[in-house]
């Protein structure tokens, strides 16, 4: 038998009973900080610049042999991959026997303002894989690449067929630049003097880069003020919101030189999805990328449209390749309670088949 509903005067009670909490909760929120996030112990294997490699402390006591690189994006912080206990991929991912490196980027400092593709995939890309070789003694890696991060790996793995990245997996990662269309419409050659913008700034300011994500969807803002005013009285909520909108807001600024190419070689040529992409002297070939490759997909992703991200496994040479569609937007598909339940486990079986 079906419980008996609540009264009318029980549910008037739970609904002032909430009004209260939200109130008094909201007076909390105003004066508290933000929860910490990045804390899975890790050790910093060697830091050049904006360049920062880190190797996170192993929590099983069997290990895959097969270590794994996470590349974050150029604009992003990792820790969105480590928000908190329970709520990490990189625990989990150690939980699960996993050797686990980070590239963690810095803001570039004015010096570094004429790095290019050229330096993350021919040079810090390579540096970081030969330490990790040095660290554990073991040749074959496995590069994980979120969003740009993705793409800069696959450019590594492209131009380096015959190197030691053993398994491909990119997450929410650009391959056709022209289906990311309002980026494109921004970006237009005919209204954007891309030049004059690098030579005045330099490296590309962050909040320039903040405000081209929110203009993306730009009542987003507004409604997630009001769900979180609706949702105040649930601690959870509010942690995780915290958690989502503190990592929003810390945006790394682009190198001017790396914003000049991509703008004019990605965003407008759209040279990588058409294999005309030249790096260091040398054309990059999705066909000769052989690996196992493995491309998550966000089904609502805004900032990485599937149209954008589909050609990469038609492109690639593999023989073992998959595209994965998961439920959730650019970011919740990789971190929070919907990662848990969707990429986690997909990223574990893919990975752990090919990590022995």
């Amino acid at each position: 038998m079906n419980a008996e509903a609540p009264s009318l005067s029980e549910r008037l009670r739970a609904d002032v009973d909430r009004v209260l909490q939200r109130s008094i909760k909201g007076l909390h929120y105003l004066g508290s900080s933000a929860p910490r996030m990045g804390t899975t112990p890790r050790d910093l294997i060697h830091h050049r610049g904006t360049l920062a490699l880190y190797r996170y402390r192993p929590m099983a006591a069997e290990v895959y042999r097969v270590p794994l690189l996470l590349v974050m994006a150029l604009t992003n912080r990792g820790y969105i991959l480590d928000l908190s206990p329970g709520q990490s991929l990189v625990e989990f991912l150690l939980r699960q026997g996993y050797d686990v490196f980070m590239i963690d980027w810095n803001p570039p400092r004015p010096e570094e303002r004429r790095l290019r593709l050229e330096d993350y995939t021919l040079d810090f890309i390579p540096d970081c894989l030969g330490r990790m070789q040095q660290t554990t003694g073991v040749r074959d890696v496995t590069l994980v690449g979120y969003c740009m991060g993705g793409v800069l790996s696959t450019i590594y793995a492209a131009l380096h067929p015959a190197g030691p990245v053993r398994n491909l997996a990119v997450l929410t990662t650009p391959i056709d630049f022209r289906e990311m269309k309002l980026f494109s419409h921004w970006s237009d050659r005919r209204y954007f003097d891309v030049d004059r913008f690098v030579d005045a700034t330099g490296n590309t300011p962050p909040g320039m880069i903040y405000e081209s994500f929110n203009l993306l969807r730009p009542a987003d803002r507004v409604t997630a003020k009001v769900h979180l005013w609706d949702n105040m009285w649930n601690d959870e909520f509010v942690k995780s919101y915290r958690m989502f909108a503190r990592w929003g807001r810390d945006i790394l600024p682009l190198p001017g030189e790396l914003f000049r190419q991509m703008t004019k070689e990605l965003m407008w040529d759209n040279l990588l999805v058409k294999s005309q992409l030249v790096v260091g002297g040398r054309r990059v070939h999705l066909d000769h990328i052989k690996r196992p490759v493995l491309h998550v997909i966000a089904e609502h992703d805004h900032i990485v449209p599937y149209a954008a991200a589909k050609p990469l496994i038609d492109e690639v040479g593999s023989a073992d390749k998959e595209e994965v569609i998961l439920k959730g937007g650019h970011v919740s598909v990789a971190a929070g309670g919907n990662a848990v339940r969707r990429l986690w486990p997909k990223l574990d079986a893919w990975l752990g088949q090919r990590s022995t």
